[in-house]
């Protein structure tokens, strides 16, 4: 049996319960499919944090899906409250660091790679890793009151995802605002720089949702899966090359130095960073 796969939640959706189908039982997420769609629903409380354990569960899912020829669109979505607060800030530690990026970058080029169109459901805080997802999915649409931002720089770090990928989307000057501030924005503003394509009040979100989901369902899920690689056969390219370097200089340069550990560990004591000033 799948995990959350209640009546009231294919209600919402407009799922037919005869027609919901299961897959592997996740802890930290729910999947639901009515072909040819899938949703992937976060379900790690209050806050939807991306830890090692639920980046696993997501490359499970994706791979899962993946293997379904019947699955043309895959549509992720958190909580009412949170699509995801981003990757747990105790995986940044030295110990695990290494770990998590490796981990996490592995869904990030799942989401990338994948033939199936993604389409990204966004309500309540969506920050950090959990922005990043919501960067490379095909299509966005975001609840207007939406939390949106990379905050990593108030850590001592930085998104190496955003790093690569946020340019191409929202520009250059654009994205180098947002990953240098860390600040955040609104739904109606990620849809106003290109980062989202609609936003909606919270309430009527899924019914954006569903109407795309109802013209892909018209198109042939071959012109769309070679159409979806036509547009990305550059981007992938550049992409993989962009975040493998971002990657290395994460690992070998950032994480060296103080304030990177100091800016982690200042979060995690709930205390204000002391940032080293030469």
């Amino acid at each position: 049996m799948v995990r959350g796969t209640c009546s009231s939640a294919r209600v919402k959706h407009g799922f037919n319960a005869m027609a919901t189908q299961s897959i592997t039982k996740y802890s930290r997420l729910a999947v639901e499919i009515q072909p040819p769609v899938a949703r992937i629903t976060f379900q790690n409380p209050p806050l939807n944090v991306i830890d090692i354990p639920m980046m696993r569960e997501l490359q499970q899912s994706f791979a899962e899906l993946d293997a379904r020829q019947e699955i043309s669109t895959v549509v992720l979505e958190g909580s009412e409250h949170a699509f995801s607060a981003g990757v747990d800030v105790k995986a940044h530690t030295l110990d695990k660091v290494g770990e998590m990026l490796h981990e996490f970058h592995t869904v990030i080029r799942a989401l990338v790679n994948t033939r199936k169109i993604t389409i990204c459901a966004v309500k309540g805080a969506c920050l950090g890793g959990g922005a990043e997802m919501a960067l490379v999915c095909d299509m966005v649409y975001t609840a207007r009151d939406a939390a949106w931002g990379f905050p990593e720089i108030k850590l001592g770090c930085y998104p190496p995802v955003a790093a690569v990928a946020l340019p191409a989307v929202v520009g250059q000057k654009r994205a180098e605002e947002l990953i240098l501030t860390g600040r955040q924005i609104t739904g109606d503003e990620a849809v106003a720089i290109g980062l989202a394509n609609k936003s909606a009040v919270a309430e009527e979100l899924n019914l954006l949702v569903d109407d795309t989901l109802r013209e892909l369902r018209n198109l042939s899920p071959a012109a769309l899966a070679l159409a979806k690689k036509a547009v990305y056969a550059w981007d992938a390219i550049h992409f993989d090359k962009g975040l493998a370097r971002a990657e290395k200089i994460y690992l070998e340069d950032l994480m060296r130095t103080p304030d990177a550990q100091e800016g982690i560990n200042a979060f995690l004591e709930k205390r204000e960073p002391n940032w080293k000033r030469e």
